[in-house]
């Protein structure tokens, strides 16, 4: 599955990276797998790099489907990074659909990674998380990964 993510307890955030073709079943059970994480808490943020997703499948109603569960609390930023036009388009309507839906979840695409992280407040961690979501010095102590494979 095209999906895998890294949890950055110290800093309450939560690095997905997608790539190729997505579907809303493996975004599901990725959902699944982080909320099922002991190192998950719904409070931390979210930044979800698809600058290599190159489609997005599915239905409207699996997009409502999706949000409805969405792991995380209205405490929480989620940044969407998305330059494929496509890709941008199906994050900017789940972010249209969390605001539609009365969520108090703050969310917001972006075209690039600096510009995501600034806006989750975590500017400084530009030269720390590397374009995987690992930290480039040593994520061993300090993050853990969790992969759906």
């Amino acid at each position: 599955m095209p999906c895998s993510y890294v949890i950055h307890k110290e800093r309450r955030l939560v690095v997905t990276t997608g790539w190729g073709c997505l579907t809303f079943e493996e975004m599901r059970a990725h959902d699944d797998q982080l909320r099922s994480d002991p190192d998950f808490l719904p409070e931390f943020s979210l930044l979800a790099d698809a600058t290599r997703v190159t489609a997005i499948e599915g239905a409207i109603e699996e997009v409502r489907a999706n949000i409805r569960r969405l792991p995380y609390s209205s405490s929480s930023r989620l940044a969407f990074v998305a330059p494929n036009p496509a890709v941008y388009g199906v994050a900017r309507g789940m972010v249209t659909y969390l605001e539609l839906a009365n969520t108090s979840v703050r969310a917001c695409v972006f075209h690039d990674r600096p510009s995501a992280l600034k806006w989750l407040g975590l500017g400084d961690l530009l030269e720390t998380i590397g374009p995987e979501g690992a930290k480039t010095e040593d994520c061993t102590n300090t993050a853990k990964k969790g992969r759906i494979a």
